[in-house]
């Protein structure tokens, strides 16, 4: 069968998607994956076939910043990037249509088109998801809509969105398309879902789906006599040199064995390095975890589902959007600590990262999770539920 997948271009987003291409074309398939070329190599390596599309998203390269704190700009980009790559999008796939659509939350131009097709569509949702029954729905709209009342840019992006759907010959409310999928694929623990008891049958959940993640580079294993701990702010530690000289001045010269994913910071901007600690713009994220004692995370979804995967006890430092709440979710089920990023001083790192490390009931929990990480299924169950879908 051919399946289109739909994405947004981040790391946080494709990554999770990865070992399912994989199983999928492993199984037979076809996949023929929607994504800008910045993930060529990542899509080819599953065996899917490349869709690339150019995004008008806001680009580091650019030295463009999102505007995290304006949901109206947040949700006008979501839609004006929509509304430019769908002609693409439909161009490239009108000739050779697939029989089920795979689709982040944000790409969306994938429900739109899986109804041109007529063919099923099944979100790949790459965090928590929302537990809130109808009513909950209607009374968080209507909130919104006292907030933004005063703003005509909210009114102007509503009337641009409902043209949007019209256009496509959706009768869907714009919430309804934005947030309440047909069918979704969750690829975390049930256990670790905020409210995870709340969320309904449309929701599968499947655990992470763990998969061969050689191209985020590599490393030097250090001798196995130290505790190891590994410290990655994700994207965001880019623009946090700061922190990592913090946790330089924390663990250098001692007995921990530190390693350093600065994403785009380039190492040498952190100046002259202890002989225990070694700095990288990116590592295999997963065969160090595989080896680490301690993991200090800004919580983005995916590094605190690979620590849970290979039972390394967390201090999360959230930097934007859900990782806030992972931090909260991973102190509250005692899997680690949260640090805010303002109280992240060298002394209280150092502490944290010590306490978590010893601490034999973390250790208990971490494996508890792995064993519902386990029980779930990842990478074969979601292949399974998607191959159910196919015609």
């Amino acid at each position: 069968m051919h399946i289109a997948l739909f994405n947004i271009p981040a790391y946080g987003h494709v990554t999770p998607t990865l070992a399912v291409v994989t199983e999928l074309v492993r199984r037979g398939h076809r996949v023929s994956y929607a994504v800008t070329e910045e993930f060529a190599s990542q899509v080819r390596a599953t065996g899917a076939r490349l869709v690339p599309y150019t995004t008008t998203l806001p680009s580091a390269t650019r030295a463009e910043d999102w505007p995290w704190d304006d949901p109206v700009a947040m949700a006008s980009i979501a839609l004006d990037e929509a509304v430019a790559i769908l002609p693409g999008q439909q161009a490239a796939f009108d000739g050779d249509r697939p029989d089920l659509v795979l689709h982040d939350f944000g790409a969306l131009t994938a429900r739109r088109l899986a109804h041109r097709w007529n063919v099923p569509a099944v979100c790949l949702a790459s965090t928590h998801v929302s537990g809130a029954d109808a009513a909950e729905r209607a009374q968080s709209l209507e909130n919104m809509e006292i907030w933004l009342a005063d703003d005509p840019r909210w009114s102007e992006h509503r009337r641009k969105f409902r043209k949007f759907l019209d256009e496509g010959g959706l009768d869907l409310s714009i919430d309804d398309y934005t947030g309440l999928p047909e069918r979704c694929l969750v690829p975390i623990p049930r256990e670790f879902q905020v409210n995870g008891e709340a969320v309904d049958a449309r929701y599968t959940f499947v655990g992470p789906c763990i998969g061969d993640r050689e191209f985020q580079g590599e490393w030097a294993e250090p001798d196995a006599g130290r505790p190891l701990l590994l410290v990655a702010l994700g994207s965001a530690g880019s623009k946090q040199p700061e922190f990592y000289r913090r946790c330089v001045e924390a663990f250098g010269n001692t007995p921990w064995q530190v390693v350093m994913s600065t994403g785009g910071l380039v190492p040498d901007a952190l100046g002259p390095l202890p002989a225990n600690v070694q700095a990288y713009p990116s590592v295999p994220q997963l065969r160090v975890l595989a080896r680490a004692n301690a993991f200090i995370t800004h919580a983005g979804m995916g590094s605190a589902l690979e620590a849970m995967y290979h039972e390394v006890p967390m201090v999360a430092v959230p930097q934007v959007n859900d990782q806030f709440v992972n931090a909260a979710r991973i102190e509250e089920l005692g899997l680690g600590v949260h640090v805010p990023l303002d109280e992240a001083t060298p002394v209280e790192l150092r502490k944290a990262v010590d306490d978590i490390a010893g601490d034999l009931g973390i250790a208990e929990r971490l494996a508890a999770m792995r064993r519902s990480i386990d029980a779930a299924g990842g990478t074969a169950a979601a292949a399974d539920f998607i191959e159910r879908l196919l015609p």
